[in-house]
């Protein structure tokens, strides 16, 4: 995992880049494999340029880094971004809305066959509460540290946890 060195300035700049549900697509588009900005473009059914502003904000809090440049099918000059990775450590304030409202985005479309779903309703005190959520964020976090299988399929996981106030 990356090591992030912020200033004030940055974790806002940087918040500010993650707030934006199609942001974070983009990142997630570009994890796996570089992606140029028309290709982007035509995953998100975005205008190119509406796309490339997402990617300057991305490449400028360098959460985006521009690859060699390559030459496309009709000659002109591309440039493939892939994602670096300084989102998983990032800090997001406020981020439920946006990283669900994301899940949203990439799930419209879908299959219900091509969606897991679990819910699970407990009762823990703060204690075992706290030790559920890091046993599950150590699971994530181990994920997120491994190398990409070349033979894999890439998959996006979001868990949601909330307190219950209709069950008490």
């Amino acid at each position: 995992m990356l090591e992030i060195m912020e200033t004030d300035e940055d974790v806002q700049a940087r918040g500010r880049a993650l707030s934006s549900p199609v942001r974070l697509r983009i990142l997630r588009l570009c994890l796996h494999k570089a992606r140029t900005n028309k290709e982007i473009a035509d995953v998100l059914d975005l205008n190119p340029a509406t796309a490339l502003h997402h990617v300057r904000t991305l490449l400028a809090t360098e959460f985006l880094k521009a690859e060699e440049p390559r030459t496309g099918n009709r000659g002109a000059k591309e440039i493939p971004y892939r994602a670096t990775g300084l989102s998983w450590g990032s800090r997001m304030p406020n981020a439920a809305p946006v990283l669900v409202e994301t899940f949203l985005q990439e799930i419209d479309g879908l299959n219900p066959s091509e969606i897991d779903v679990w819910r699970l309703g407990v009762r823990l005190n703060d204690t075992n509460r706290a030790e559920m959520m890091e046993k599950i964020r150590h699971v994530f976090e181990e994920y997120a540290r491994r190398e990409s299988d070349e033979d894999g399929t890439a998959t996006s996981i979001m868990l949601a946890h909330h307190i219950d106030r209709t069950a008490d």
